[in-house]
């Protein structure tokens, strides 16, 4: 199995920073559904979903990254038989759910309200605490933080947590799944097993 991708398959680490960035998605949304469905405010285990929430949402915005850069810096592999708007749609959906792997991290970040605790292992410091903030926003645009943050809040709780994000990535599984169980074609299997 190849490290880097292949006209025929996706690369072992293609595969992990896809597999990698869908499993954190999971964690980011089960840890922040946990926090409000079955824990009190301010209580340790509260405290403990709202960080793994933070310290997943980090996690995936960085795997994003990497994987975009990874995506550019290798071949991808043949696209399969199909018609100009089937790809067009496909690649569509692909920037589409990209875009909002990049920006529900960021709005997450820029509006968190206390520190990230990453795993436990470090602190990244909130936005509010930085000097970038307090230079630029705060003293340059003499904006406060509760001003800066609420539309911040909107988009990654209303806009994009609630239903965008989550439309986007079923529309992906069932895109896979469409083409593996009625095209049979090897688009899900390039990003798995890479057999035959």
């Amino acid at each position: 199995m190849s490290l880097k991708n292949t006209r025929a398959n996706y690369g072992t680490i293609a595969k992990w920073l896809h597999w990698g960035v869908a499993l954190l998605f999971l964690g980011a949304y089960a840890s922040v559904y946990f926090r409000h469905w079955f824990t009190v405010d301010d209580t340790p285990i509260n405290w403990t979903a709202l960080q793994l929430h933070l310290s997943f949402g980090v996690s995936v915005g960085v795997l994003v990254i990497l994987r975009i850069i990874w995506h550019l810096r290798n071949i991808q592999p043949d696209e399969e038989p199909g018609t100009k708007m089937e790809h067009l749609a496909a690649h569509a959906g692909h920037i589409a759910l990209y875009a909002v792997l990049i920006i529900m991290p960021l709005t997450g970040y820029l509006g968190a309200s206390v520190d990230t605790e990453f795993f436990s292992l470090f602190v990244i410091p909130k936005f509010e605490s930085t000097t970038l903030f307090q230079s630029v926003i705060r003293d340059g645009m003499g904006i406060t933080y509760e001003e800066f943050e609420a539309p911040l809040d909107f988009l990654h709780k209303q806009v994009f947590g609630k239903w965008l994000a989550w439309m986007l990535v079923v529309g992906h599984i069932l895109a896979a799944l469409y083409h593996h169980y009625v095209k049979k074609d090897r688009t899900l299997i390039k990003m798995t097993t890479g057999g035959n």
